[in-house]
C-alpha cells in the first residue's frame, strides 16, 4: 500500500490525558534496552492521545496513542507509545513502515465532550471531558514539541513532533475495561486532561538509533 513520506502535517482537535504510572507495570510494555524516566521515586509519566484528524490534513483519520511512560536511550529522552490505533489503512501502513509504530485498525465515536474507540467490538477504552473548576485555557496556538520512540522491527527509531494549538484544561473521565489490551497500566486516573482545538501536528522524519531488542 502506497502512503505519504514523512513528514506528515496533520489538523484537526484532541484531548489528553497525563498521569504517574508504577515503573513495574511500565517495563511490562517497553523494550528492555531503553531506560524508563523516572519523574518520581518508582513513578514515570504516561498517559492517552486520542486526536481527529480532519480537513487541510495530509490524511483524514482519527487516532489513539497509549504512552506506558517516558524513555531515554543515548542520550536521547522520548515517550514510547506501547499501542495506537487509527482508522485509516494507509494510516496504518504509513505508521508501521516509516515510524515503526504498531499501528491496528479501530472504530472511533466522537461526540461534543466524549469520545469512544472500540476495536472488533471490544472497546479500548472511552474519554468523556468537560470544564472543570481551574478554566485554565490559551485563546492563541500554543507551540511545543515532543520526541517519541518507535521499533516495531529490529531498528530502534527516534522521532520529532511539533504541536500548534490552542490549549484548555478540562476535567476528564477516563474508563478502560478489563479486555483492552493496555487496562494493566491504570490510565483510568489521569492528573491533567488537555483539549487541543485548532491543533496542527507535524509528524517528523524518524532516524535510527538503535537496534530494538525483544522482550
Amino acid at each position: 500500500m502506497t502512503y505519504p513520506p514523512a513528514p506528515w502535517t496533520l489538523k484537526g482537535y484532541a484531548v489528553i490525558t497525563l498521569q504517574l504510572i508504577n515503573i513495574e507495570q511500565a517495563c511490562k510494555f517497553i523494550p528492555p534496552q531503553l531506560e524508563i524516566v523516572s519523574f518520581l521515586p518508582g513513578k514515570t509519566l504516561g498517559g492517552i492521545y486520542i486526536s481527529c484528524y480532519e480537513n487541510g490534513s495530509l490524511l483524514e483519520y482519527n487516532e489513539l496513542i497509549v504512552v506506558p511512560g517516558f524513555v531515554s536511550y543515548r542520550g536521547k529522552i522520548g515517550s514510547w507509545i506501547s499501542h495506537i490505533y487509527v482508522d485509516n489503512q494507509v494510516s496504518v501502513a504509513g505508521g508501521r513502515e516509516i515510524w515503526g509504530l504498531p499501528k491496528e485498525m479501530a472504530e472511533f465515536s466522537w461526540d461534543n465532550s466524549s469520545v469512544r474507540v472500540i476495536q472488533n467490538n471490544r472497546e479500548l477504552c472511552s474519554l468523556r471531558y468537560q470544564k472543570g473548576l481551574l478554566n485554565f485555557s490559551t485563546w492563541w496556538q500554543q507551540g511545543w514539541h515532543g520526541s517519541s520512540f518507535g521499533g516495531l522491527g529490529s531498528e530502534l527509531l527516534f522521532f520529532d513532533n511539533q504541536f500548534k494549538s490552542q490549549v484548555s484544561l478540562v476535567q476528564g473521565k477516563l474508563e478502560i475495561p478489563q479486555e483492552s489490551p493496555f487496562t494493566l497500566l491504570n490510565l483510568n486516573k489521569p492528573m491533567f486532561t488537555f483539549n487541543l482545538q485548532k491543533l496542527e501536528l507535524i509528524a517528523g522524519i524518524p532516524k535510527v538509533v538503535g537496534e530494538k531488542a525483544a522482550k
